[in-house]
């Protein structure tokens, strides 16, 4: 990245009173407002903990969130926006992505201990960002109240101390609570931490906003803390990339579409899913109905399509699968003629067999796949990253996405790919990926993204006996980001927090 100024730009931090608070999608739409009032803005995270990852320009990995707000802004995620990336592998640890590229697996405890050696190539990257921006909106993650993992804290207020940032923090009225969550952050926080707040903002806010007038005064008795707005719920923000699984459990339901749709499509919610944003195109199209089938319920008999994930831990995920009696739905859908298609590790999954003998996802071992495809898996410790284009090898219709796995798929039904790809790193003129079965009612492939695609996405759905509407899936990302910056700036005071932003930092060091 190009040096563009020899004094640090201005940043502001939102941080919230818990995670899946709405934070994300916040910054995002800033980023588009501030963007259009004619402002180079960039986006950052210290730390992000999430299995929704995408692909940068400079070919590594961050998460989702970030890329959708560089989006936002109008420029190519970079591995700086966001140095620190955790992805859990197992209840108790996550492999660690720092600047982009896999450096450890690590379990929770001793994580702890790492992070104080973190923090200087967080810094090195937010300096790196505010060499290139007017303004760089910093997201925290999960609570600065949980001061229990305060120790080597990078994520919030250690991040915010060691930057020296001012910080908004952000309340989920939706999920009840929002006063006494945002007076107890102020409680437990140490004076130079609570100093550093500058005020709140209450997000996702159900019906007439000035019923809560004697809420925001109760608050700002409480801590001292302004209100920067109460912003009302905006259900087409559900469109946009959401940045972890956990917004698959909330009661809105972010991927599940309407049931009115004649083409059903069935994903199982794997323990470990990653990367479901994959999906949202196909829920975002009038005809279908897609179902995010929950742990503990059976996949429906009557879908046309089952799709399996991507996930962070096949074999772990794979076991998960059968302990719910997926595998024997699935089979028994494939056996009456339906089809079944798989992504990255809902591929693998699909064939014959996996091995893990170096032990990438944890325990060396392996296991039996499903059998549906006659390919068989090794993982293996090189990551493939890459952002790529191709066509799909039954149509001849364009693709773009992502690859990002671990492992080597090969077998007899790799002769007939599921997609031609770009080159890429080798030399022939393209490569394939993916297999099908004789039947092509089997289907696998590593790219991620590919129904984003929307020649792709319509040949899909025509071959399942319908029809794609005439959505074009990035215009309606695009618009949908411009909405939100809209409901922004009408329900938060954006001057202020920008001047906050600008002002604030010499008051903090000096």
């Amino acid at each position: 990245m190009t040096a563009r100024h020899q004094t640090p730009t201005p940043a502001l931090m939102l941080q919230g009173t818990g995670s899946d608070v709405g934070k994300s999608l916040l910054v995002a739409g800033l980023a588009r407002a501030l963007t259009r009032r004619g402002l180079r803005v960039l986006p950052f995270k210290p730390q992000n903990m999430s299995n929704n990852a995408a692909v940068t320009a400079d070919g590594g990995e961050i998460g989702r969130a970030q890329a959708l707000q560089a989006r936002a802004c109008g420029v190519a995620p970079h591995t700086d926006m966001n140095p620190v990336l955790l992805k859990p592998q197992s209840e108790i640890g996550a492999q660690l992505v720092v600047h982009g590229r896999v450096r450890a697996t690590a379990e929770a405890r001793s994580y702890q201990s790492l992070k104080a050696g973190l923090l200087p190539l967080v810094l090195e990257s937010f300096e790196r960002l505010r060499t290139e921006a007017d303004i760089v909106l910093v997201e925290g993650a999960g609570s600065p109240a949980e001061i229990n993992l305060r120790s080597g804290d990078i994520a919030n207020m250690g991040f915010a101390l060691a930057a020296h940032v001012p910080v908004v923090l952000v309340g989920d009225i939706d999920r009840g609570g929002v006063i006494a969550s945002l007076v107890g952050t102020h409680a437990v926080l140490p004076p130079a931490e609570r100093a550093l707040i500058q005020g709140f903002i209450i997000n996702r806010f159900r019906g007439d906003t000035s019923l809560f007038g004697t809420g925001l005064t109760a608050i700002t008795e409480r801590t001292g803390w302004p209100s920067f707005g109460v912003v009302p719920w905006l259900a087409e923000a559900a469109r946009l990339p959401a940045e972890d699984a956990m917004s698959l459990g909330r009661p809105s339901g972010r991927v599940d579409s309407s049931d009115t749709g004649t083409i059903r499509i069935a994903v199982p919610l794997l323990s470990r899913i990653a990367n479901f944003d994959d999906f949202d195109p196909l829920a975002q199209e009038p005809s279908v109905s897609l179902t995010m089938v929950r742990p503990g319920q059976p996949i429906p008999t009557d879908v046309d399509l089952i799709l399996l994930p991507g996930t962070k831990s096949t074999l772990a995920d794979l076991a998960f699968l059968r302990a719910q009696g997926w595998d024997i739905d699935i089979l028994a859908h494939a056996r009456h003629g339906g089809q079944v298609w798989g992504i990255c590790g809902g591929y693998q999954m699909l064939g014959t067999r996996i091995d893990d003998p170096d032990g990438v996802e944890g325990r060396p071992g392996g296991a039996p796949g499903l059998g549906l495809l006659q390919v068989s898996t090794v993982l293996t410790g090189d990551k493939m990253l890459v952002n790529t284009t191709g066509t799909d090898s039954l149509t001849g219709t364009p693709v773009v996405g992502y690859e990002m796995h671990m492992g080597r798929t090969d077998g007899p039904d790799c002769a007939r790919p599921m997609l031609h790809l770009a080159a890429g790193k080798s030399t022939a003129p393209h490569r394939t990926d993916g297999a099908l079965s004789a039947d092509h009612r089997v289907a696998g492939c590593y790219l991620h993204g590919l129904f984003r695609s929307d020649a792709f996405r319509a040949a899909l759905l025509e071959r399942l006996g319908g029809r794609a509407s005439s959505l074009t899936f990035d215009a309606n990302i695009e618009a949908t980001l411009d909405q939100l910056a809209d409901h922004l700036e009408a329900h938060l005071n954006i001057t202020g927090l920008l001047a906050l932003a600008r002002g604030h930092r010499q008051a903090i060091t000096s």
